[in-house]
């Protein structure tokens, strides 16, 4: 195959050569690699500059991108697996010049791997979905696990019956389809799990453009899996107005919007809640410019916006709002100030430019709109 060099961070190696005329190259390579992902990859990198991990399984390598720039870039002893031999050869390739203690490459399927070996950390970052993976990575990964999923149509409902298939929950495609992709995928990753009695905790989750991307802490004991099916719930939307509100639970109630009287939909069962940890979020962010990345300027206004947002599940499109209301918003700031003053709880969000989140109810935040 063709190859040809490229560089992120600080790490240097070959991917094959693509079809820049595809209406997407990275499937037109003998071995997989999406540029576009460098941003995932660098926030990886980033968390794990902050994080203390002995050791770490990339578990479909493909080129072996994320797992050469977690050894070359973290210093931490890193296993690259592939089921694909030509991705295996590849990735050797690319890992001349580690040594075997720095990384170590394997050709297996990675549940099988991962059913007969454990690591500190595990990373799933398959091509669509990682739901067949989970359960192998639960049991294997002894203190983290991260997660990227690519199949964000089937987590924000619009393909509903594959979302349902393949998360055992209900999505909904609402104007916070983002956030409810994140976390039904959550909600996902913690029934999985739970079943060893085993919990998790979210440290480092966004989404953004095509995919959706966790970075948890896995905890053992009974105690700590039930505090995490008790952040297991549901979103109710009004099909009829903005109204929503959370109900946590395995078991969904009915509920009636109480500003229209219709019927609300159920979503989830999902994650509700927090989703970072804001003191890592802080320290990542005043150790970013001491990390050489690619996509920093991306990564410093995703991590401003993640050490603010609120832990409310939904988030509200305001421009969306003053649409329904007929009216012309006011400024995105002046919205939040607005809410503040009035004592309420109020942030941007990083899943849209124009989405807001609030403790307010609806009335308080129409008026400040």
């Amino acid at each position: 195959m063709g190859l040809v060099e490229v560089r992120e961070g600080t790490t240097h190696f070959f991917v094959p050569e693509q079809d820049a005329d595809s209406s997407f190259p990275p499937g037109t390579g003998a071995v997989f690699y999406n540029r576009r992902m460098e941003l995932n990859r660098d926030a990886t990198v980033l968390f794990l500059r902050h994080t203390d991990v002995s050791s770490y399984l990339d578990a479909m390598g493909a080129s072996g991108a994320r797992g050469l720039r977690v050894a070359n870039e973290c210093g931490i002893p890193v296993t690259i697996n592939d089921y694909n031999p030509d991705a295996v050869d590849l990735i050797e390739r690319n890992a001349t010049g580690f040594t075997e203690e720095d990384i170590t490459v394997t050709q297996a399927d990675c549940r099988v791997l991962m059913g007969g070996r454990r690591f500190d950390a595990i990373d799933l970052d398959p091509f669509g979905t990682p739901a067949p993976f989970v359960d192998g990575a639960a049991t294997s990964a002894k203190r983290y696990l991260f997660v990227t999923a690519t199949d964000t149509a089937p987590l924000c409902g619009a393909h509903l019956k594959a979302g349902m298939r393949r998360y055992g929950a209900r999505p909904l495609n609402t104007e916070y389809h983002s956030e409810v992709g994140l976390r039904v995928l959550l909600g996902f990753v913690a029934r999985e799990v739970v079943k060893y009695d085993r919990g998790i905790e979210p440290l480092f989750c966004f989404a953004r453009e095509h995919f959706v991307r966790l970075h948890l802490r896995v905890t053992r004991g009974a105690g700590r899996a039930d505090k995490t099916v008790a952040r297991i719930g549901y979103i109710h939307q009004c099909p009829a107005c903005p109204e929503r509100l959370e109900e946590p639970g395995i078991v969904a109630g009915c509920h009636i919007c109480p500003r229209c009287g219709k019927r609300m939909t159920p979503t989830g069962p999902l994650w509700l809640g927090q989703v970072n940890d804001r003191d890592l979020i802080h320290t990542m962010a005043a150790g970013l410019p001491s990390v050489p990345l690619g996509t920093s300027g991306a990564i410093e206004r995703l991590l401003a916006i993640l050490g603010e947002e609120l832990d409310t599940s939904t988030f509200y499109n305001y421009h969306r709002l003053a649409k329904l209301w007929h009216t012309s918003p006011r400024g995105m700031d002046d919205v939040l100030a607005c809410l503040k003053e009035g004592g309420y709880e109020a942030s941007r969000t990083h899943y849209d430019g124009r989405g807001l989140k609030t403790t307010a109810p609806l009335d308080v935040l129409r008026e400040c709109i």
